[in-house]
């Protein structure tokens, strides 16, 4: 089984209740659920959102959508990633976050078939592609030893840095791209991005459920530089900078998660 987990929350230092922020009268994470329903590769979708009570409206919305819903810990995202999809049995997990509205089910399954291709047990793109069209494939049995072995604290906050960090014990790929699209940016993290998204979306959406393109979305970029502009100044990654800055190492996650 082929499974994706979307990581969300209401929660958001930069951008509050980002999720569900609304564009045509749809939740920003109801475009990203209609999207990657049209994979060909993923047999089953469900979302890993936190117990706390301000993420009730999102889970109401998410369940009202037919999709599945688990409520983990907030801090540790590894564990919850983890526990969302044990019950699944899934043999390969395929992770979105949540601020990944745009997401492109055709990249997804591109990286899918490279996975399988390459052998290999955690496949991602390469920092080429634009900054939204984000998408990771792995190993369950990679999660679970991840889960159980991973103690510094960016490790549990960013499920598969455990895999980077661990390059005798995984193997990686990185998907290429045909040409250099870091100069995009579509995800939604803050109030600049959520202004181009909503451009893009009212431009290319006209409120049909038609699947727009990675390629259509850069070519609105490249027709509409001033809305491309609106969060060129966004610093890439930068949560993950932060977390890096601010490592620890922490103790006793992950030696019972199977047993919660």
């Amino acid at each position: 089984m082929i499974l994706a987990i979307v990581q969300a929350r209401m929660g958001s230092n930069r951008l509050p209740g980002k999720v569900m922020k609304e564009v045509l009268g749809k939740p920003l994470i109801g475009y990203l659920f209609e999207r990657l329903q049209l994979s060909k590769r993923i047999d089953k979708i469900i979302m890993a959102s936190v117990k706390d009570p301000y993420n009730d409206a999102l889970c109401r919305y998410v369940k009202s959508l037919g999709v599945d819903v688990f409520r983990g810990s907030e801090d540790d995202v590894l564990e919850r990633c983890h526990l969302a999809a044990k019950p699944y049995h899934p043999k390969y997990v395929v992770r979105i976050t949540g601020d990944c509205m745009l997401i492109d089910p055709q990249i997804c399954d591109q990286l899918f078939e490279a996975f399988l291709r390459e052998d290999v047990d955690y496949a991602t793109l390469s920092p080429s592609y634009a900054e939204g069209a984000d998408c990771e494939i792995f190993t369950f049995e990679a999660l679970e030893e991840a889960t159980q072995k991973a103690v510094m604290k960016s490790e549990r906050e960013h499920v598969t840095l455990y895999f980077s960090n661990h390059p005798d014990r995984f193997k990686k790929y990185l998907l290429p791209n045909t040409c250099d699209d870091s100069k995009y940016r579509f995800t939604v993290d803050e109030p600049e991005d959520y202004l181009v998204v909503k451009s893009v979306i009212e431009e290319l959406y006209q409120g049909k459920s038609k699947a727009f393109t990675y390629a259509e979305i850069k070519e609105f970029f490249d027709t509409h530089s001033f809305t491309r502009q609106l969060n060129a100044h966004v610093i890439r990654n930068e949560g993950l900078s932060i977390s890096l800055k601010n490592d620890c190492v922490v103790k006793d996650m992950g030696k019972d998660s199977n047993e919660k």
